[in-house]
This record gives structure tokens, C-alpha cells and sequence, in this order.
């Protein structure tokens, strides 16, 4: 059995907590016997308070060994990583785990115990920057949703710990269990930790309905071809006036935009599977594997088979 110990603090962030936490506790309804025991530790013990106004109920850090140590964000990392008993607290309890992780803004308080020196690290994209300015020595990426680096994993804030929390049972139990986990967190198989943490959808999401409705009808379509005379009838407007309205409000081309669309679609299938690279272009409308690898290397530097074997080695790990 896993020992799992999350650890909070006052102003932590809720969902840090939870959707790993739920991640982990769905194992007791799959797995053939109980996968994992999990506690949530504070320095003190006692009633801690979120960011939500919930308390949570905790234990003081005891002197078992642990498997993995998850150190959770919220408001209150930066004024913990100034602390120096609850910086000695986290670090005891990290001597005393086989896997160490944070989720968003937790990687702060890593980084004060100076777990995160040398390693590649992740957080929420808004406080990336700062943590590399105040850190000088980590590599901080702040557009990944989670990054294993040795035994110490990182991920971006809010359900990214829900990603981190899969890999890691993915990497303790299984495939097969990651993704039963994943059903029943009525939520994508999780993503691939060099996934962006932007959604090309999310990015190109406009103003007004009309543009909308022809990016709605493009992802229903994506294994079709697509030009602007389509999505222009999509959205009930002419060619020119769709097409002016359209890069107005994405700053993109309508052929720009779908193919951005394509390649995040295609990024998916591409790192989850085992599927030809040839069927993957045709099930998500590229005319040819040549295309789809061009596509890819303009918006990730790196063209499908590479992103498949960083994928396979991270799982690998």
C-alpha cells in the first residue's frame, strides 16, 4: 500500500488538495485491495482554513516513511516559504519520501526548502516567472502542466494536480487503473505533462456568436475539409465579411485557426497511443502525414514522433 501525505497550510488552495485527493481515493472502488493511505498533515495538526473559507481537519507530520509527499498551493505558499519551522517541517518530511510533489504555487515552498535546485519545474503559468526570478538556479517552464524530474514531480495549478495525481498512478499501478481513475473523475484520460497549459480553443475564443459558431462547427469537423466558405456559411455570413470579422476577433486566418485546432486534437492521440502517425493526419484532417509534421513543427518546435517518444519516456520513468 502507498502512503500518500498531502501537506497544507492556512490560505491553501482547495482544489490542490481535492483533485488530487479524489484522484487517489477512487482507487478503493477499482482496485482488487486498497492502493493507497492517505492523510493530509499541517505542521501543528488541527483545523486548517483554504482560500474557500473550508477547514480541513489534519494530523501532525508523525515519523513513518512515506511514498509520496504532495505539498499543495494557494495564497499561503509564498508566507510559508518565509517561515523557517515550516520550512524544516517540509523538508523532514521530504527526507522521508520516496516521491516528492507539488501542485501550482506549492513548487514555491519546494524551491525555499531547496528540493527543486538544477531540476526542470512547472506552476501555474501567472506565477512562473516570479518563482524563476526568485530562483535563479531551477529551470522553470511555465507552459507544461506537470514535469517529472527524478523523483520530484511539479504540476500547474487548480486540476493539473488532478493530471499529476493519474501519471503518478500510472506509474504505481498501472495503465489500465490510470484510466479507470479517469472515468470515474468524468474526465479525459489525463494529459501529457509537456502538454501546454493553454487550450488552442480557450485561446481562440471570440466575442461574438457568429465567430463562435463556426469554431464550434470546426472542432465537430475537424476530420473534414474546412475552407472559409464553410465556416463562413457555419457562422451565416459571406466569405469576405467572415473573414474580416474572424481575424479581427481571433487576430488569426480562419485556415490558421483550424489547423491550430487540428494539432492540439492531434497532439493527444499522438502522445496517448500507439496509432500510425498516417491514420492519426487522416482522422484529424490533414491531407497528408508530410503536412500534419509541418503543422506540428511550427507550433511545437518538434515534429509527432518526437513528441511521442518524450511522451513514452516520461511514462517510462
Amino acid at each position: 500500500m502507498h502512503r500518500i501525505a498531502f501537506y497544507v497550510f492556512p490560505d491553501f488552495q482547495l482544489l490542490d488538495l481535492s483533485g488530487p485527493l479524489a484522484a487517489f481515493q477512487r482507487l478503493d472502488q477499482l482496485a482488487p485491495e486498497q492502493a493507497y493511505d492517505l492523510r493530509v498533515l499541517s505542521r501543528q495538526g488541527g483545523g486548517v482554513r483554504s482560500t474557500a473559507g473550508i477547514t480541513i481537519d489534519t494530523l501532525k507530520p508523525g515519523r513513518a516513511m512515506l511514498d509520496t509527499l504532495i505539498v499543495v498551493g494557494g495564497r499561503g505558499a509564498h508566507r510559508l516559504a518565509e517561515q523557517r519551522e515550516e520550512r524544516d517541517t517540509v523538508r523532514r518530511l521530504a527526507r522521508r519520501a520516496n516521491r516528492v510533489a507539488s501542485v501550482c504555487t506549492g513548487a514555491v515552498i519546494l524551491a525555499a526548502v531547496g528540493l527543486l535546485d538544477g531540476r526542470r519545474v512547472t506552476t501555474h503559468w501567472r506565477y512562473a516567472a516570479q518563482l524563476q526570478r526568485h530562483y535563479p538556479a531551477l529551470k522553470v517552464e511555465g507552459d507544461r502542466i506537470y514535469i517529472r524530474d527524478g523523483h520530484i514531480w511539479t504540476s500547474a495549478g487548480i486540476t493539473a494536480g488532478i493530471d499529476l495525481a493519474l501519471a503518478m498512478i500510472e506509474q504505481d499501478l498501472g495503465l489500465e487503473l490510470s484510466r479507470a481513475a479517469a472515468r470515474e473523475l468524468v474526465v479525459q484520460q489525463r494529459r501529457s505533462g509537456d502538454q501546454s497549459q493553454f487550450s488552442e480553443a480557450l485561446a481562440l475564443e471570440p466575442e461574438s456568436d457568429r465567430v463562435r459558431m463556426a469554431l464550434d462547427f470546426a472542432r465537430a469537423h475537424l476530420h473534414e475539409p474546412l475552407p472559409v466558405e464553410r465556416l463562413a456559411e457555419a457562422a451565416c455570413l459571406g466569405t469576405r465579411q467572415f473573414s474580416r470579422l474572424f481575424r479581427a476577433e481571433t487576430g488569426e486566418t480562419p485556415a490558421r485557426a483550424v489547423e491550430r485546432l487540428r494539432v492540439e486534437a492531434a497532439r493527444h492521440r499522438v502522445e496517448a497511443g500507439h496509432e500510425p502517425i498516417e491514420r492519426i493526419a487522416a482522422m484529424f484532417g490533414f491531407n497528408d502525414p508530410e503536412r500534419m509534421r509541418r503543422a506540428f513543427v511550427r507550433r511545437f518546435g518538434h515534429p509527432p514522433q518526437a513528441l511521442r517518444r518524450q511522451a513514452r519516456r516520461d511514462t517510462r520513468r
